[in-house]
Order: C-alpha cells, then structure tokens, then sequence
C-alpha cells in the first residue's frame, strides 16, 4: 500500500532541493554580473600617468616660495637653487578616469624595475592636490628645502654629477581609490641644462593585483 505520507515529504523535498540550487545559481549569476559591473565601473575611472609627448603644450609653475619655470612637453626640469631643489615632470594621463597626485619619493640613480617600491610612510605628501584630467596634459612638481633630511645630500649629489634621479608618484582617482604609483626616471640631457628627459619604468598597483 502506498504511504501518500511519505510520498507528499519527498515530493516536497525535492521541490525545495531543486528551489534551493535555482536560487544558488541565480545568486551565483548576478553576483558574477555585480563584480563585472563593477570592474567596468572603476575601469572608466582609472587614471595612468606616463610622461607626455614632446609636441604638448608648455607649462608655467610656481613653488610656493615663488620659484617659477617653464616645463616643455615630454620634458622634466631638475634644478638646484640657493639650496633648494626644484623637480618638475610634465605628465599625461592616458587612462579614463582623474588622476588626484598624492605624494611622492625622491631617490638618487636610475632604479631598475625589479627594485621595490617604498614604504608609503617614506613618501612625501603634496603641499597641495594636482589633478590630470582624463586624456590631457599637467605636471607634478616637488622641491626638497631641508638639507638635513636624508633624500637631499643624495639627490643634489647626482644633480651635481648629472646622474639619472627616480621619482615614484602615488596617485589615485577622485575618490581616492585604485591608488597607482609610477616610477619616472629623470635622464640628464647632454647640454647641461635643467631640462632633463623622463621616462616611465614600472607601475605598481596598490589597491588591487599587478598585472604580472
């Protein structure tokens, strides 16, 4: 004789059993969608700073102490003045989103790719926010004024000696996130002057994987 009884459990078991892995694969489904979302999203908010072409526009800076030069396009300018050096890189942003620069790490030579970046604690902070739009032209500049700390006998050493200076540049997008940080060479030009030529060798990723 048939138990209806257990019969009615089992059926309505497997009805819960195939509910369950339904609602598992339509969770699964949209969270893969939400992720996809999302990395598209910030993906158009994704700055990338590389030095900009020798053909852009040229920029007037000033320091705060009233210092000024003029930076050319695909140039940096690298100057000791009255005991102060003076650093400037004329940049372009070929990512999609704002790039907000942050901060930045002076080091005397040419540091090679494999080299670690700093501790973020040993960067320096801008005096003031510098933003590069999406797709266009701006500058970074810096100055080291104390001679007492550590990064300034070695950086106006190699200005003296006309030897290759790395900066690495922390930046990120207007919010704040997918914080960057590009490492620039400054090569010294044959003619002696303060226009020296920047070049890009690595960036590194901080708030998600590096691509390699």
């Amino acid at each position: 004789m048939v138990d209806w009884s257990t019969v009615a459990s089992l059926a309505t078991a497997g009805g819960t059993l195939v509910l369950a892995i339904a609602t598992f694969s339509s969770v699964r489904s949209a969270n893969r969608a939400a992720r996809a979302a999302e990395r598209s999203l910030l993906a158009g908010l994704r700055p990338v700073l590389v030095p900009s072409r020798l053909e852009d526009r040229e920029e007037k800076l000033t320091w705060v102490d009233l210092h000024f030069t003029h930076l050319r396009g695909g140039r940096a300018t690298v100057e000791l003045v009255d005991g102060i050096v003076y650093l400037a890189i004329s940049v372009r942003n070929v990512g999609t989103g704002i790039a907000v620069l942050q901060s930045w790490k002076p080091m005397a030579g040419r540091i090679h790719t494999e080299d670690p970046r700093g501790d973020l604690d040993s960067f320096r902070r801008q005096t003031r926010d510098i933003y590069v739009p999406a797709g266009d032209l701006s500058f970074w500049q810096g100055a080291l004024r104390e001679q007492g700390e550590a990064e300034y006998a070695p950086i106006a050493e190699a200005i003296a000696a006309r030897e290759p200076i790395t900066v690495d540049l922390l930046y990120s997008d207007h919010e704040g996130g997918q914080r960057m940080i590009t490492r620039f060479s400054l090569m010294p030009r044959a003619d002696g002057g303060c226009e020296w030529m920047p070049t890009v060798s690595r960036h590194f990723n901080l708030d998600r994987p590096d691509p390699r």
